[in-house]
């Protein structure tokens, strides 16, 4: 397996991971969650967002649940969130859809990551391209993105 650019950040950050590849054609958040062995609720999709300002967030979320706009605007100090196009994900973080991980984006942008996620030793966020996904505690990934716990889901 060639390593992507988020596991060579995590390595250098002396982060623990597993790797778990799978068909890179699945990119339905469940589907992986199927693919790669693990509860839905484990296995979480990194959506970027932009506010009135323009300003970018990021936010993970369980691939079985739906990110509330309203809960992410007001954690985010914003009055209005919204995904950002799609066309707008390369330029902007350097990933594509269905591979988009909190790791190694162009520019760090805030992140947040759904509460439920401390329920879990370890949960899977993309590994930075379709087809692989990393097993990660969700504790050390929010102290490597510096992101907060928050409740996030509808």
């Amino acid at each position: 397996m060639n390593k992507t650019n988020v596991m060579r950040l995590l390595d250098v950050g002396n982060v623990r991971y597993e790797p778990h590849e799978y068909d890179e054609n699945i990119v339905n958040g469940e589907q992986v969650a199927l693919a790669v062995g693990e509860d839905p609720n484990a296995v979480f999709k990194t959506l970027v967002c932009y506010n009135e300002k323009k300003e970018h967030y990021v936010f993970c979320v369980p691939v079985n649940g739906s990110l509330d706009l309203k809960k992410a605007a007001k954690v985010s100090h914003s009055k209005f969130i919204d995904l950002i196009p799609q066309k707008e994900l390369l330029p902007l973080t350097g990933y594509i859809h269905g591979g988009c991980s909190p790791i190694g984006m162009k520019k760090q942008f805030i992140t947040f990551i759904d509460e439920t996620a401390q329920l879990f030793d370890t949960i899977y966020i993309s590994g930075g391209k379709r087809g692989l996904q990393v097993e990660i505690n969700p504790l050390e990934l929010s102290e490597y993105v510096k992101a907060t716990f928050v409740d996030l889901l509808i």
